[in-house]
């Protein structure tokens, strides 16, 4: 099974924010960066699937600047297996259906069985590009997922999905399919000694 992770890379949360001098975006010149919530717990979420099936490949794929490979060897680091660097400097002129065209482009002759994103990104919070993406690819999605039936991954998948007013729902779905993952689906890992010598060996295709 191949999983195909989708991870941003965003201003740290604790980071003092300015108005940068177009005033149209933030001063990120002198800010830290991260990796974007939600999209954490999607990668933990995919290595997890590929470790219940004892086999499989999880690829990364995160579109933006060069400063993004920071992201990316993060996710090596944590056990993600190669990269796919989609290498845009000033990606946040780009609407999502543009992001989701540029990402679909880069990924689609992967075939991936399942794509996973996070549910949104922390700075624009648009919660479209998985959504359109899926679109784009030919493939059905579902977002707010929360939990993932590791036990029936042959063809199908089933989930849960978080709907409005506290309801949920069990969902059972065709693969190749695409997820948008919640926040707090699990624990996310720690990186140990032994990712981190693997990541230098990994590759990451631009």
């Amino acid at each position: 099974m191949k999983i195909i992770v989708l991870m941003k890379q965003v201003a740290n949360k604790d980071a003092v924010l300015r108005i940068g001098a177009d005033e149209k975006w933030i001063n990120e010149g002198d800010i830290a960066q991260q990796t974007n919530e939600s999209d954490g717990y999607a990668l933990e979420e995919a290595l997890r699937m590929k470790e219940a099936k004892g086999e499989g490949e999880v690829v990364v794929c995160s579109l933006g600047p060069q400063s993004a490979k920071t992201v990316i060897k993060d996710a090596l680091v944590r056990g993600a297996d190669r990269a796919i660097h989609v290498v845009v400097e000033d990606s946040k002129k780009l609407s999502p259906f543009q992001i989701a065209t540029a990402i679909s482009e880069a990924i689609r002759e992967e075939n991936a069985d399942m794509v996973f994103s996070g549910l949104q990104s922390d700075d624009s919070s648009f919660g479209q590009t998985g959504v359109i993406l899926a679109e784009l690819l030919g493939i059905p999605h579902a977002t707010l997922v929360i939990e993932i039936d590791r036990t029936k991954l042959e063809g199908n998948v089933r989930l849960k999905r978080e709907l409005e007013s506290g309801w949920y729902q069990w969902f059972t779905y065709k693969l190749p399919a695409l997820l948008t993952i919640q926040s707090g689906i699990s624990q996310i890992r720690y990186a140990s000694l032994k990712g981190i010598m693997a990541a230098k060996k990994k590759e990451i295709r631009d």
